[in-house]
């Protein structure tokens, strides 16, 4: 394995922002005026139960209604195998990402604008992963679960970790988006803009979806393809370590116009020998 990057005791000394993006590093440098103001705007807070998976709150004039799309498994993981997972990752090389993140990642790499995907370079999922991925396989809502990707983030609150909402690419990446949350609780924060006009909020809606440690959540349907999805900052009290795992689109799998480089891709992944690229 490679040697952990310089910061990795902390983290918080490099910054990765582009464009819009901010963390605390670059808001300290940045002169006031270069920060974008945010001006307050008419938001519905609303509150996931998954047993009943019904999006609630006390004051909003709806009371409830049905949020599809989300599956939570708390302690997906154990304590020992959280504790392993962490170990292991903490012996590579965590990147600078964007919004005060790190990252490493295990997947193929993509040109999104272009529509490309590399496989030269690309060794597979890691060797950890392989029982997880077994025992995702496990769940009703996982069956045939295939992951060609995973990503490891790594959120501080010293760096204002955070990642803006967005809709994950659905041109490669398939219907079930999979993410096992590690080292602290946290909040999802699921929004639609346009609101829900008809439970009569036109303004933004924002649904909290509370991850605690050690579960494993995930987003398919309308909560993977119409709803976007986000951690805020205030979220993000501990570190927090998340690894998100992604299938190939029906485009990369048998009968797809692209079967051929799916199958390729997948059989490096299961593989499970990889090391981040």
């Amino acid at each position: 394995m490679m040697a952990p990057a310089p910061d990795s005791s902390d983290g918080v000394t490099s910054c990765a922002c582009k464009g819009i993006r901010r963390c605390l590093k670059c808001e300290n440098v940045k002169e006031k005026g270069e920060l974008e103001a945010n001006e307050p705007k008419i938001v519905h807070h609303f509150t996931y139960d998954p047993e009943t998976r019904l999006a609630f709150c006390k004051d909003a004039e709806a009371a409830s209604f049905p949020f599809p799309g989300v599956f939570l498994r708390e302690n997906f993981i154990s304590e020992e195998e959280e504790k392993k997972l962490i170990s292991t990752m903490d012996q590579d090389v965590w990147n600078d990402s964007q919004s005060g993140r790190r990252k490493q990642d295990f997947g193929p790499k993509v040109n999104f604008k272009k529509k490309k995907v590399r496989i030269s370079g690309f060794s597979g999922l890691p060797a950890l992963s392989q029982k997880l991925v077994l025992r995702m396989q496990q769940e009703p809502s996982l069956a045939g679960f295939q992951p060609v990707e995973q990503c490891n983030l790594d959120y501080h609150p010293q760096r204002g970790s955070a990642i803006d909402p967005h809709l994950d690419d659905s041109w490669l990446w398939g219907e079930r988006l999979v993410t096992i949350n590690m080292l602290s609780n946290t909040t999802l924060t699921m929004s639609l803009q346009q609101g829900l006009p008809e439970l009569g909020l036109a303004e933004e809606v924002h649904v909290a979806v509370y991850l605690p440690r050690r579960s494993l959540v995930v987003l398919y349907g309308e909560a993977r393809h119409r709803w976007k999805h986000a951690i805020q900052r205030d979220d993000v009290q501990e570190r927090r370590v998340c690894s998100t795992y992604r299938e190939l689109s029906a485009e990369f799998l048998p009968g797809g116009c692209q079967a051929e480089l799916g199958a390729q891709l997948l059989n490096v992944s299961l593989s499970f020998q990889g090391t981040p690229i």
